[in-house]
């Protein structure tokens, strides 16, 4: 089925701000019209700015410098209450910051050799059972579990086994985080690889390849039985992978998607319906998918083991708001439609995708 051009959502430019420094990540702030901005001032120091949307523009309500320059934060380990902010630099450091005293870290750990590329947070804000957690991959090669109840040691820590290369991990994300036991990450690194945890195991559950370096990982939902896992690639690739049913060789059932021809930076799924999700593109683009789920969702092999049946994806919308790439994306929590960007232009843009009940 079509959707006829009325129908279709459409992407709105609401609000956009030129910063005077490189902007590597972007986050709503939960329950707020506030957003914050995380980057790497001109003289090498880290930038935090919390903007507030007033209207059609973006005011500047403080900005906070730091050490060593911001590539990732998150919300995600934190009670909406607290509302702390875990960020990771570029000396390797995971940092806990509350924004209403930010002059000192709650928590501060050099979790890692490089600069940690990925942060991702669960067990706060109300979504997903078990600790508060955060996850950090790191180009040094290893990805860390951190709970900051717990001070200097991470609670899991992926490296490569003896004689592994080490490969630039370029993206973490947590998922089925149902119930107290169960979790996982997810892992993407520079070489293709994609390789999934059980932290209830403390084991390697599952890992592919998909031939280009993964730039983007993210489950539709973090606080489900794992349900659909979205990678995105350089050759502007990405895969949808039906996480219900792993097969015993075959692993997890997917469809792939060349979107355009560069690298897709960002996935980010609509946290108010988990089979829409936005692209954001090297060419300075961002594309709307849908996933439709198959008839029937797995079948069994000619042994009797039940395999998983991938979907298709279909394109809704999509926009070019910049000539460099859009490098983060954030959907606000509270406000259907509402969504954050940065790109290499040094600027931040807020959207307001339309429609989106209509598809």
């Amino acid at each position: 089925t079509t959707t006829t051009g009325l129908e279709r959502p459409q992407v709105v430019a609401h609000a956009q701000q030129a910063l005077a420094y490189t902007l590597f990540d972007c986050k709503w702030v939960p329950r707020s019209a506030r957003l914050l901005c995380l980057g790497s001032a001109a003289r090498g120091t880290g930038l935090i700015q919390l903007y507030e949307l007033r209207g059609g523009r973006l005011a500047l309500l403080r900005e906070i410098e730091k050490a060593k320059p911001i590539k990732c934060g998150t919300f995600g380990a934190a009670s909406l209450q607290q509302r702390y902010l875990a960020t990771g630099d570029f000396g390797g450091n995971l940092n806990i910051w509350n924004l209403e005293a930010p002059e000192i870290p709650l928590y501060s750990v050099k979790g890692h050799k490089e600069i940690i590329n990925s942060i991702d947070g669960v067990g706060g804000l109300g979504i997903g059972e078990g600790a508060p957690e955060i996850v950090t991959g790191s180009r040094d090669g290893t990805v860390k579990v951190w709970d900051p109840r717990q001070k200097d040691t991470p609670v899991a820590n992926m490296e490569p086994v003896q004689g592994e290369s080490k490969r630039d991990c370029w993206t973490v994300a947590f998922g089925n985080a149902y119930n107290q036991e169960e979790r996982v990450v997810c892992a993407g690194y520079d070489n293709g690889d994609i390789k999934l945890f059980d932290l209830k195991t403390m084991s390697l559950r599952w890992e592919t390849n998909i031939k280009n370096g993964v730039c983007s990982v993210e489950f539709d939902r973090k606080d489900v039985n794992m349900n659909k896992l979205v990678a995105t690639s350089l050759e502007g690739k990405f895969h949808v992978f039906d996480m219900r049913t792993q097969h015993p060789t075959k692993g997890f059932a997917s469809v792939s998607e060349k979107a355009q021809k560069s690298t897709i930076w960002q996935v980010r799924h609509l946290p108010q319906n988990r089979d829409i999700f936005m692209t954001s593109g090297g060419a300075g683009s961002l594309h709307l998918w849908k996933y439709e789920y198959p008839a029937q969702r797995s079948k069994k092999d000619s042994e009797g083991a039940e395999m998983g049946v991938a979907g298709s994806v279909s394109l809704l919308q999509n926009v070019t708001l910049s000539t460099q790439p859009i490098s983060s994306l954030d959907w606000s929590p509270d406000k259907k439609g509402l969504c954050v960007c940065g790109a290499f232009d040094q600027t931040v843009r807020v959207l307001i995708v339309t429609k989106l009940n209509k598809v």
